[in-house]
């Protein structure tokens, strides 16, 4: 295990890096899940030089601080307000040297493959913008964390239809339910809780969008990227439990703020010119389904 302080200001040293990865967690209010998420990856480095850099959104819960008294090669940066997690990722890329980022949710770990195996799959790939790794829950299910840029019909679709039946067609094709995740292919979105990233690519395309306060920010990037030619790919060889949404979970304004992003990307990628006149009804749409999420899952 090879493990880096490195520089940790808001900008770029300009210098050699020194390390091969950076890791960038973006933590609020995650308790020991966060030091669990650092532990799992300082045991996973493999042959990489690694570097981590925990971007802290003002949490109230001390998980910070202690997650760099037990692991002290860990940088902190702590914020004075929440700033959302795209402008505290960029804060965690800025802040960090190396030529490869991988990003981490704080909530989760690696629980299989090493940081220098997906590396060298990156290497394999030259024009891999960013890579999104194999996704699980705690319960072993496989996450969709790879997904196609859904057509008109199957967003409304999956929108109106998921809450009720998250197996219908329209969810199936946008999630790429039928490809169970076992092999290595090239998509067009993966998660930012797990996703590796090229910083020359970002410093061609920039880094996340920060008006997405939470959510569709990785959507946003990896569009940003094929569009100038970059791709995006899925790969197995690391593998890493999500406890998907467990800090957000059951807070009714943030389905909301995921509704807003949604229309945010809508309006930005998806409806220019003559297309803006469908912006009234995916708001409807995408309002409808906040509410519709929100009472089912019972949040407040």
């Amino acid at each position: 295990m090879t493990v880096t302080a490195g520089p940790a200001s808001d900008e770029r040293s300009g210098t050699t890096p020194t390390a091969d990865v950076s890791v960038v967690i973006v933590n609020w209010n995650s308790g020991e899940d966060l030091s669990r998420c650092v532990a799992s990856v300082l045991e996973s480095t493999g042959d990489a030089r690694v570097q981590v850099v925990v971007v802290d959104n003002h949490s109230g819960d001390g998980s910070a601080d202690r997650a760099r008294d037990a692991f002290p090669v860990v940088r902190v940066i702590h914020n004075v307000a929440n700033r959302g997690f795209g402008a505290a990722a960029n804060q965690g890329i800025r802040a960090s040297d190396a030529d490869w980022v991988f990003l981490l949710n704080p909530d989760a770990r690696i629980a299989g493959g090493t940081l220098g195996g997906v590396l060298k799959v990156a290497s394999g790939h030259p024009r891999a913008g960013a890579i999104g790794v194999l996704t699980r829950t705690e319960d072993g299910a496989v996450y969709p964390s790879a997904r196609k840029v859904p057509s008109y019909a199957e967003a409304a679709g999956h929108a109106m239809l998921a809450p009720f039946a998250p197996n219908n067609r329209w969810s199936r094709a946008y999630t790429m339910a039928g490809w169970d995740r076992s092999t290595e292919r090239q998509v067009d979105w993966v998660s930012g809780s797990s996703m590796l990233l090229r910083r020359e690519a970002l410093d061609r395309v920039g880094v996340f969008d920060e008006d997405y306060f939470l959510y569709v920010e990785d959507l946003d990037l990896c569009t940003r990227l094929r569009e100038d030619g970059w791709e995006v790919w899925f790969t197995p060889e690391l593998d890493v439990v999500h406890a998907v949404g467990s800090v957000t979970r059951g807070k009714r304004r943030m389905t909301q703020e995921h509704a807003r992003s949604m229309y945010r990307y809508f309006v930005k990628r998806r409806s220019p010119g003559a297309r803006a006149a469908l912006r009234p009804a995916a708001w409807l749409v995408l309002t409808m389904w906040a509410e519709v999420v929100s009472r089912r899952r019972g949040e407040r």
